[in-house]
C-alpha cells in the first residue's frame, strides 16, 4: 500500500517538474506541433505548441514506480516490467512518428504500415514474454484464456482440436498473438485518435488507468491463497504491483494535465498516446480483464469507432453511388461537435463525463461479478 501511494505521489511531483522543463527545451529548439490541414479551423492557432509531452509522462511514471519499490525494499515484478516494456516500446514508435513530423514540418509522420509493424513487433514480444516466468503457483503474468473479470474457459492456445497435432499448436499460437495485437493496436490507436483536444486524452487516461489501480488492489486483497479459497477469489499474477505501476502513471498524467488543459502549453504527442494506450492494454491483459477494457476504455473505443465508421461509409457510398457520404461532420467524434459549434472546453468536459461514467460502469460490473461469485 505504501509503494502504491508513494508511486502516485512521486509520479505527480516528477511530472510537475519535468513537463515545464520539456516545454522550455522544445520551445528553445523549435520543436512544435504540426496541425492537420483538414482539421478544424480553430486548431491552426495551436501550431508550434510543444509536443512530445508523453516523454515527461513516461519518464516520470518509470521513476515513480522504482522509487515506490525502492522505498519498500522490494524487487520490481515481472508483470510490472511487462507494462513498462509495452509503454516504452510503443512510446518509442510514437517518438519516431513525432520526430518525423517536426523534422518534415507536416502531419504525416510514420506511414500507417510502419506504425502497424512497430505495434506488431512490440505486441509480439509482449505476448511471448507474458507467458514466461511461471511462478510457484503455476501462474504466468498473462493467460492464453480470454478474460472478462477473470479468465474464462475459452483458451486461445487450444482453439483447434488437439488431434490436429502440430497444426493445432500453430493455430493456437497465431490466435493468441492476433488477440494480443488486436487489444494493443485498438487501445493505442484509440488513445492516439482521442488526443485531439486540450486535456481530452490525458484526463480520460487518468480515469481509465486509475480504474486498473483499483482493480489491481482489489484483486490483491481477494487473491486465491491458503487463507482465501472462496469461489470468487482471483488467480492473478502480481496484482498489487500492477496497481503500483498504474498509480505511478496516473500521478504522472495528473501532473502533465496541469499544463495540458486548455489552452495547452504542451501536447502529449504520439510518444504519449501510443505508449500510454499500450500501457492501458497491458494492464487489462495482465489483470485478466481484457473484455472489460471495452467499458473502462470505452471513450477511446467510441472515438476509434467513429473514425472506422466514417471511413467505411465514405468508401462504400463512393463505390456504390459515386457520391461519398459522411455520417458525422468530421472524425474523430470530438471534432464533429466542434464543427457543430461546441466550445472546445465544453467538448472535453462532456467527454470526460462520458469516460467517467463508462469507467464507473466497468468497476461496478467488476464488483457485481465478485458479489455474485460470493453468493454462488
Amino acid at each position: 500500500m505504501r509503494a502504491l501511494l508513494l508511486a502516485g505521489f512521486a509520479g505527480l511531483v516528477l511530472s510537475l517538474i519535468l513537463t515545464p522543463t520539456l516545454i522550455w527545451f522544445f520551445k528553445k529548439i523549435g520543436w512544435g506541433q504540426v496541425i492537420r490541414v483538414d482539421g478544424p479551423e480553430a486548431h491552426h492557432t495551436k501550431r508550434g505548441t510543444p509536443s512530445m509531452g508523453g516523454i515527461a509522462i513516461i519518464l516520470s511514471s518509470l521513476a515513480a514506480y522504482f522509487i515506490g519499490k525502492l522505498y519498500n525494499h522490494e524487487t520490481p515484478t515481472y508483470s510490472a516490467l511487462l507494462v513498462i516494456f509495452m509503454m516504452v516500446g510503443l512510446g518509442l514508435v510514437g517518438f519516431v512518428d513525432d520526430l518525423l513530423k517536426v523534422r518534415r514540418q507536416n502531419s504525416a509522420g510514420l506511414s500507417g504500415l510502419m506504425k502497424i509493424i512497430g505495434q506488431g513487433v512490440v505486441a509480439t514480444v509482449f505476448a511471448w514474454a507474458s507467458l514466461q516466468d511461471v511462478d510457484a503457483a503455476g501462474l504466468s503474468p498473462a493467460s492464453s484464456k480470454v478474460s472478462i473479470f477473470r479468465d474464462t474457459d475459452f483458451d486461445l492456445l487450444h482453439i483447434a482440436p488437439s488431434s490436429w497435432g502440430d497444426v493445432a499448436i500453430w493455430i493456437g499460437a497465431i490466435a493468441f498473438l492476433f488477440w494480443i495485437y488486436l487489444l494493443v493496436a485498438s487501445s493505442s490507436n484509440g488513445v492516439n485518435l482521442t488526443d485531439g483536444l486540450d486535456g481530452l486524452a490525458s484526463g480520460s487516461l487518468v480515469m481509465s488507468i486509475g480504474a486498473f489501480a483499483v482493480i489491481g488492489f482489489w484483486k490483491f486483497n481477494q487473491a486465491c491463497d491458503l487463507t482465501n479459497l472462496s469461489p470468487n477469489c482471483y488467480d492473478t499474477r502480481d496484482p498489487l504491483d500492477l496497481a503500483v505501476i498504474a498509480a505511478a502513471i496516473v500521478g504522472a498524467l495528473i501532473g502533465f494535465l496541469w499544463f495540458n488543459t486548455n489552452p495547452a502549453q504542451i501536447f502529449m504527442g504520439d510518444s504519449g498516446s501510443l505508449g500510454l494506450g499500450g500501457a492501458l492494454a497491458a494492464l487489462a491483459i495482465l489483470s485478466r480483464t481484457e473484455i472489460l477494457l471495452l467499458l473502462v476504455g470505452g471513450l477511446f473505443a467510441i472515438e476509434a469507432g467513429s473514425v472506422i465508421l466514417q471511413r467505411s461509409v465514405f468508401k462504400i457510398t463512393k463505390w456504390t453511388t459515386g457520391k461519398p457520404r459522411r455520417i458525422i461532420l468530421m472524425s474523430p467524434l470530438h471534432h464533429h461537435f466542434e464543427e457543430k459549434g461546441w466550445n472546445e472546453v465544453t467538448v472535453v468536459v462532456r467527454f470526460w463525463i462520458i469516460c467517467g461514467l463508462l469507467v464507473l460502469a466497468g468497476i461496478g460490473l467488476f464488483y457485481v461479478e465478485w458479489i455474485y461469485g460470493s453468493v454462488a
